[in-house]
């Protein structure tokens, strides 16, 4: 996969340990997207089991997100004053024990205890790329912090496969417990890495930072980058959630929210957890087909971030942006007209599958990864961990409010307008990003960080 990431330039300026750090580091976002794509296929048979109720159905499938809220709530306290490393070994400890206590679940009461208790995936999910983006080379950080996205479409895609090899024997609890093979594997690879650069350097631990910066960069001399650091930090005001509230973080808070927000509230996880309930709706009846379509229309999200990998240090995260949301309108709006003109009704499934393609496509290499990327770069170095929380508990409680209500939204709106609403949605996205997203390519975290201070647009940068 290395030579797909970068150009020949760029490569030589990173060594292999930087590509070990990262492959580990992603396992947490491979966990993310187990966590978020397993629920699709295993909802099937919880409840025919338990005899649930739509609205039951939508508490269990939003379980796992609630305690996604929690994890992501007091992780940017905790991240800040243990280290990137130890959280993402205690995300990894916590989602063991929850894959077992799910797995072993004897009533819905203990399935919803155990989805809760999975908060770690509310940990992992900014922790990994923010430890990724603070070890990593500049003009690869686009690239390698992608690989974290590209882990989170791996695990949806493993969550599927995994779902339909068991669907045979509505074998839930496997589903379920097989997540504890990649969270032991996370704990087990984080105790061998070092921690943060730049969280050294915020605890004054400078020498054991220099020998990070050593193993992760081919400069000899790593003096003058510490040197830039501190600077940098010397410029900032107070950390925290305090922070927080500074004048010069008005505008990339806003970003950052803005991005949460609508990477959400655009309706793609209700493709995650209810794509097979989705092509049921659109003509495929059985529970293994139409989990097997779920798992294609994850490959084609694979697929295409891998383009993202590949483009975004050398097109930037504004056009892949821009173009993305463009492509997730025209998505939905094809998505809406299956269910709605009747004269389609003899290959509605067709045209429904072409409008999810088209929509899952264009996410993947667009606002999917491009808002970790941009939320790990846009805040400085005190108020990181607080700003990456913040803005994730709004991400997972955007991911929790759509998740909860979608199934409600059919019955009042229907399908059609279900998805014309996501649509409506997704062009005020697309007039957000256009005014208000910057342009990080190249840059180092510390000149993003001056940008702010400047007081200069977002777009200026």
């Amino acid at each position: 996969m290395k030579p797909m990431l970068l150009k020949n330039n760029a490569q030589s300026e990173v060594k292999p340990f930087v590509y070990v750090a990262v492959g580990v580091a992603a396992i947490g976002g491979l966990l993310f997207g187990y966590d978020t794509g397993v629920i699709s296929g295993a909802i099937l048979f919880i409840k025919t089991q338990f005899s649930l109720s739509a609205t039951m159905e939508e508490i269990v499938v939003s379980a796992v997100l609630i305690g996604a809220v929690i994890g992501a709530a007091l992780g940017g306290a905790l991240t800040n004053r243990f280290g990137r490393r130890k959280l993402i070994i205690l995300a990894g400890i916590i989602f063991t024990v929850s894959a077992v206590g799910t797995a072993l679940a004897p009533s819905v009461a203990w399935l919803i205890a155990g989805m809760i208790v999975s908060d770690a995936i509310g940990i992992a999910s900014f922790i990994s790329p923010m430890y990724i983006a603070e070890v990593v080379p500049a003009k690869v950080r686009g690239s390698l912090v992608a690989v974290n996205m590209l882990a989170i479409t791996s695990g949806i895609v493993i969550a599927y496969l995994v779902d339909y090899a068991f669907s045979s024997i509505h074998g839930w609890r496997y589903m379920f417990g097989l997540a504890a093979i990649p969270s032991i594997a996370l704990t087990i690879g984080m105790r061998r890495l070092p921690d943060s650069p730049r969280w050294l350097i915020s605890r004054t631990l400078l020498e054991q930072a220099k020998r990070v910066l050593q193993r992760v960069r081919t400069d000899a001399d790593v003096t003058p980058e510490i040197t830039d650091i501190q600077k940098s930090m010397e410029k900032q005001g107070a950390g925290g959630m305090k922070g927080l509230f500074q004048p010069s973080l008005r505008m990339p808070l806003i970003v950052g929210l803005g991005l949460a927000v609508f990477q959400q509230i655009t309706g793609i996880n209700t493709v995650i957890y209810y794509s097979p309930t989705i092509f049921k709706f659109a003509g495929i009846q059985a529970a293994g087909p139409a989990i097997l379509a779920g798992a294609g229309l994850a490959m084609v999200m694979w697929c295409f971030h891998v383009l993202a990998i590949f483009l975004m240090d050398r097109v930037g995260r504004r056009p892949l942006l821009l173009v993305g949301v463009a492509g997730q309108i025209v998505g939905l709006a094809i998505l809406g007209a299956a269910f709605h003109f009747q004269q389609l009704a003899s290959f509605k499934s067709y045209v429904a599958i072409g409008g999810l393609v088209i929509y899952v496509a264009c996410f993947a290499f667009g606002l999917g990864p491009i808002f970790w990327l941009l939320i790990s770069e846009i805040y400085p170095l005190k108020i990181r961990g607080a700003a990456m929380s913040a803005v994730t508990v709004t991400n997972w409680s955007m991911n929790l409010a759509v998740a909860v209500t979608f199934l409600t939204l059919v019955g009042v709106l229907g399908h059609a307008g279900t998805f014309w609403l996501y649509d409506v949605i997704a062009v005020g996205a697309w007039v957000f990003f256009y005014l208000l997203v910057p342009e990080t390519k190249g840059k180092t975290l510390e000149q993003i960080e001056e940008h702010w201070r400047s007081g200069k647009a977002p777009r200026a940068l």
